[in-house]
């Protein structure tokens, strides 16, 4: 009789197990899924989409996230064909996209400031843009690479046209000073922080610090102005979920590092943590709230923008970006 009673026990169980399993998949199931298009390989710009990932913010909010890396053309162009349902872009690409009427809408910054700047090796002495003169500059080739080193000379009533400008591609900084090059442009947040794990001594010249107008976003999160309009709730438990991801980063950076280590582990360990730490201090900066943008800035690099006939016509900075989604 007991050993029929424990058996009884034991199918019971099996059984509730089973429903359990069941309830969990059909959760599962009912998830949104959202797919996010990187604009570069992951790295600490992209940590709080992973953390938000890990620890379960999305599904919390009734996501699953694909984070995918971006295919040929840019990620803007992606987005506004609806091949993914947001993406890493920045601010001169959006105002490009929306000069061309290209239907792309900034929804939130991951870093306040622009961390991007002029770096050259230490022993190269440039130390102002009064040292580019009749120096090499390795870049993209792109024509706002030949604007931001206009209006930099500009301000310090120097020739632009002294720098020999080399397109080097997306060839590697580091590679490339060591042969046709003396300076380039890089982010701190990464390139200019595995300098410092990699004990390669850099002079760097920030430029928000050159021209206030350089202070732009990037990189910032891009929605379709079909998704804004249609489906408002789905980007509001997004960035929901992806604003304690960024939080949970600002306060927890080794944690966080330790997370996109996990799901990145290709990366390397120690550039990561000593780039999350440096992060932790911009996601947010001074803003009352991570993601937050102003229409100032918006403005004042549209501005820049016109005056080097990077686009022809002024877009509607209002319309560029929101904040309305951001918890």
């Amino acid at each position: 009789m007991l050993n029929k009673k424990l058996l009884l026990s034991s199918l019971i169980i099996i059984l509730l197990l089973g429903l359990v399993g069941c309830e969990k998949n059909d959760d599962l199931n009912n998830l949104d899924e959202v797919t996010l298009v990187l604009d570069w390989y992951p790295n600490t710009n992209h940590t709080g989409f992973y953390v938000a990932e890990e620890r379960g913010y999305y599904a919390e909010e009734g996501l699953i996230i694909n984070i995918i890396q971006p295919s040929d053309g840019g990620t803007a162009q992606l987005i506004a064909a609806e091949q993914g349902d947001f993406g890493i872009s920045y601010q001169e690409e959006v105002t490009l996209a929306r000069a061309k009427e290209i239907p792309v809408v900034a929804i939130a910054t991951i870093i306040q400031h622009n961390t991007a700047g002029y770096a050259s090796p230490l022993e190269k002495n440039i130390t102002s843009p009064k040292d580019f003169i009749n120096k090499t500059y390795g870049g993209a080739g792109t024509p706002s690479e030949t604007a931001l080193l206009k209006v930099v000379m500009d301000n310090h009533q120097q020739d632009s046209g002294s720098i020999t400008q080399l397109n080097i591609g997306s060839a590697d900084f580091f590679t490339s000073i060591k042969k046709d090059i003396d300076f380039s442009l890089i982010y701190y947040g990464w390139t200019g922080i595995e300098a410092e794990v990699r004990s390669i001594p850099i002079n760097f010249i920030p430029l928000k610090d050159e021209d206030e107008r350089l202070d732009f976003y990037t990189p910032l999160i891009i929605a379709n102005e079909n998704k804004i309009q249609n489906e408002a709730a789905l980007i509001a438990r997004f960035l929901r979920a992806t604003s304690k991801g960024y939080e949970y980063a600002i306060n927890n950076p080794k944690e966080a590092a330790n997370i996109l280590i996990k799901a990145v582990p290709e990366l390397n360990p120690d550039l990561v943590i000593a780039s999350q730490k440096y992060l932790a201090n911009e996601y947010k900066s001074e803003a009352a709230r991570w993601g937050e943008m102003e229409v100032n800035t918006w403005e004042s690099f549209t501005n820049f923008m016109l005056e080097h006939k990077l686009i022809n016509n002024r877009i509607d900075s209002m319309a560029a970006f929101t904040n309305e989604f951001l918890p």
